[in-house]
């Protein structure tokens, strides 16, 4: 994906793909206008190139032969007499280290067999894979509970365990809270808030987007939870999580009572503490001073009224969903009937045969592109979520394309929710001082952008309906 992305970013290149030949990846090529031989198989790598002119395509054929050699070296492993192969197998790996934990990110179909194997050699697994068929993950997790051990996902995107990140997970300090998670961005967002408040995590523990389903039941949410409870670094435990099941939140809610550690719960549903409050309660309960959450505010205004619709783009599924929380609160409950939108691109409708957008960020961007050319849109909603494994500099695409529909229009209005923190690859605060150049109000509060955003729809809509 990157090697493509690489590519596509060159001079006199109009496309660009370099990919396995699946039904998917074959499919997404024709769509891009390239004609994929019938022949191609799932064991081919197709590479499309579109470029302006003979010189151009050549150029990047060059520079595509030297990306795929960088990709596809290896060290060399010397392999002199004596020396032990490779471990061919997840469980002949961990016998030869001390690990409690694998990571498996293989095609989900696939995952099953490697998932039983680590079960089978003692070992914790996080699946960071999508497309688990659901009864394999209730499975493994059954497996898991009689072995004493969790499966972290499938589809687990964020972990840290004893202070190691896992998947796209941020840079944060030490502490004593804990976090059970059926959502990736959800649980970024508490350990940021947490950062900027000086406290710090144990242990997040994801759990994947489907635990608390009605088929899953929480089965590794409650071993999470138990988990932390007999954890001594652990003085709280914060469930987040995509809206539940209800019956499976009323076992997790009882669960947490019998336990010796207090939950906080953040469910970004109507009736429930958004991921913001959740983090301030936490705090409160620790005896810890609740901050001001950071804010970078924008250095121009909308000059006049024109669109007032809510235009939201964002690469967090949880994230949207407070997002949407919220501004049902304020601008009523039929939000698209009114033509308000928010859109999670990091969903699996956006993500099959791509790059999810924390990633590669070229789908959003132009969705965002659109939505900045339609006359009806007065505020755009976007997020921004740094950490490990994420797109490196985020803002050197986005601010651009930001400063320049601002530019357009100038009653248009943009407000970011930046989840990272200075400590990241990307450098929150860095990248939140090329946004606000922009010309966007940034928050470092998912909930509070998203009021933010909501308000300025509101006074978009006082000024329309005000008497000439």
């Amino acid at each position: 994906m990157r090697v493509s992305r690489a590519v596509s970013e060159r001079d006199g290149v109009d496309g660009a793909m370099a990919a396995m030949g699946t039904p998917l990846n074959v499919e997404t090529m024709r769509r891009m206008g390239f004609d994929v031989p019938a022949e191609t198989g799932p064991g081919d790598l197709v590479v499309a190139i579109r470029a302006r002119d003979a010189a151009a395509l050549e150029a990047a054929r060059t520079a595509l032969d030297g990306l795929l050699g960088e990709a596809s070296r290896v060290p060399d492993r010397g392999g002199l007499l004596g020396e032990a192969p490779a471990a061919r197998t997840t469980a002949s790996a961990a016998a030869r280290a001390e690990a409690t934990v694998a990571l498996l990110s293989v095609p989900g179909p696939g995952v099953f067999p490697e998932a039983m194997d680590a079960l089978d050699a003692g070992l914790n697994v996080m699946i960071f894979s999508a497309g688990v068929p659901l009864a394999q993950e209730i499975a493994l997790k059954e497996a898991a509970a009689r072995r004493g051990l969790i499966v972290m996902g499938p589809d687990c995107g964020t972990a840290v365990v004893g202070g190691a990140g896992l998947g796209f997970a941020n840079a944060v300090r030490p502490g004593p809270v804990g976090i059970v998670a059926a959502s990736g961005t959800g649980a970024q967002q508490l350990m940021c808030l947490l950062d900027a408040a000086g406290t710090g995590v144990s242990h997040v523990l994801g759990v994947g987007g489907r635990d608390l389903s009605s088929q899953v039941s929480g089965r590794s949410a409650l071993a999470a939870l138990a988990a932390l409870d007999a954890d001594p670094g652990t003085e709280l435990i914060l469930l987040v999580s995509k809206p539940p099941a209800p019956r499976v939140a009323d076992l997790i809610r009882e669960a947490a009572r019998r336990l010796d550690t207090p939950v906080v719960f953040a469910l970004p549903m109507p009736g429930e503490d958004d991921l913001t409050r959740a983090a301030e309660t936490a705090l409160r309960a620790l005896g810890r001073p609740v901050p001001r959450w950071p804010r970078w505010p924008a250095r121009r205004r909308p000059a006049a009224v024109a669109g007032r619709e809510l235009r939201g783009l964002f690469a967090g599924g949880t994230l949207r969903e407070e997002a949407a929380v919220i501004a049902r609160a304020g601008l009523g409950w039929d939000l698209e009937a009114r033509g308000h939108s928010l859109v999670d691109f990091g969903g699996d409708a956006f993500t099959r045969g791509r790059a999810h957008p924390m990633i590669d960020p070229s789908l959003r961007l132009e969705a965002l592109a659109h939505a900045a050319a339609d006359p009806e849109a007065g505020v755009l909603l976007l997020d921004v979520v740094l950490g490990f494994g994420a797109e490196p500099d985020p803002a050197a695409a986005l601010a651009p394309v930001l400063a320049a529909a601002l530019r357009d229009r100038s009653d248009l209005a943009a407000v970011v929710s930046l989840c990272g923190t200075p400590a990241d690859p990307q450098d929150r605060d860095r990248q939140a001082a090329a946004l606000r150049e922009a010309g966007a109000d940034v928050y470092a509060s998912n909930a509070q952008a998203a009021r933010r955003a909501v308000k300025l729809v509101e006074a978009l809509e006082r000024a329309e309906g005000a008497p000439g």
